[in-house]
């Protein structure tokens, strides 16, 4: 792969001199869904797929985008004097907010550059491709230029990026993942202080296998912000009751005890899913440290359930792929991940019955749904590396 991007590299910018290639995974999330921005535990892990990008710098102010993904749309082309998100810009919108979110954190870029990106991410499929675009950005900055930043503080300019410059009101779990992958390891975080640990992901005998729906979708666009904000409600509910600063606070008694106070039947499903699904991701995770696989691929589908009925995130796609996965034997478990409306599941499946999952769930989705799903099968991968 180094050798393809660095080729393209040089037929795009005249030559590749001085060029540098690099690499950011994408993510998924094994459970503990919608819990990043209630204060909730998370638990992803790093991908092997992700996005490679060669960069140089320039001895001029000029910023010089080209993506392998929409070679249609050509060098675009922007400025270190004019950072601010055009609709225009297209995909360009995030790399730039890193540079931007730099300068705010008092790290001016001093020059241009020109970078390539080249992504083996589905797009829209709710694996970070932007969280990935972002990572890979500020890990070219702080190389190329000398900066001083923990990986933590990649992914927290990462989020700081998406938040003010996208105006996506995104959670920290995507970027963290992303900056702070280990191999074979998922990272059950604590999103309130970003306490985490690592725990080995043992999968004896079985795969990840990703399905993505190919149902488009967009963060800012879906339901996304309305969730938060109605959490963010049912929160200030229940903080007449009890001495919390998140949802994830809670324990499911806790919740149920006082629960009466929330003045709508649907903040209360979402606050609901907030608290529950918080606990199944520390109770998964204890799963998997006793390698008890079955009882944490049980969680995950009381995961997607709750997505489904509490939440309502899911959508006819994901759910036919999560209820098509349960009825196949040899799948330990399977639910959406991600922020949901479209993206993917992911799916805990023995080596067996690999080829009869992607065959049975394919068929019915395909019948379904009317068009087909892709199919990956993932190995757990490093954080962000120069190649």
């Amino acid at each position: 792969m180094k050798k393809t991007i660095l080729t393209k590299f040089a037929q795009v910018f005249g030559d590749n001199e001085g060029a540098k290639a690099y690499f950011a995974p994408g993510r998924v999330n094994l459970i503990g869904e919608h819990t990043d921005y209630n204060g909730g535990h998370v638990f992803p892990c790093a991908l092997t797929i992700g996005t490679y990008g060669v960069a140089r710098k320039r001895d001029d102010n000029k910023l010089r985008f080209y993506s392998m993904n929409f070679e249609h749309l050509g060098v675009i082309e922007s400025s270190l004097d004019d950072l601010k998100p055009y609709k225009e810009a297209d995909w360009t919108n995030y790399p730039k907010g890193i540079i931007w979110a730099f300068g705010e954190k008092g790290m001016q870029v001093p020059q241009g550059m020109d970078l390539l990106l080249c992504g083996n991410i589905p797009n829209g499929s709710g694996l970070s491709s932007s969280a990935s675009v972002e990572v890979l950005t500020g890990f070219i900055l702080r190389d190329l230029f000398g900066f001083e930043v923990t990986n933590t503080e990649l992914a927290l300019i990462g989020q700081f990026s998406e938040n003010k410059f996208n105006g996506v009101n995104c959670g920290i779990m995507d970027q963290f993942a992303i900056a702070m992958g280990k191999k074979d390891h998922a990272i059950f975080l604590d999103t309130a202080d970003l306490s985490y640990e690592y725990a080995p992901i043992k999968l004896q005998g079985a795969k990840i296998v990703i399905v993505c729906s190919n149902k488009k979708r967009g963060l800012g666009d879906s339901k996304y912000n309305e969730r938060r904000s109605e959490c963010e409600q049912a929160l200030s509910e229940l903080q007449k009751k009890a001495d919390i600063k998140t949802l994830g606070d809670l324990t499911g008694e806790k919740f149920e005890e006082i629960k009466g106070v929330i003045a709508s039947d649907v903040r209360m499903k979402r606050a609901k899913h907030a608290v529950y699904e918080n606990q199944r991701t520390i109770q998964a995770v204890q799963a998997l440290k006793e390698n008890d696989i079955k009882q944490f691929g049980q969680l995950m589908n009381a995961s997607h359930v709750s997505l489904r009925d509490d939440y309502e995130v899911t959508g006819v796609e994901l759910d036919t792929l999560a209820e098509e996965a349960w009825k196949v034997e040899g799948v330990i478990g399977s639910r959406m991940t991600g922020a949901g409306f479209g993206g993917c599941t992911v799916s805990i499946v023995k080596d067996e019955a690999i080829d009869t999952f992607i065959e049975q769930v394919g068929a019915a989705y395909l019948e379904k749904i009317g068009y087909a799903a892709d199919f990956y099968v993932v190995e757990v991968g490093d954080g962000p590396a120069v190649l």
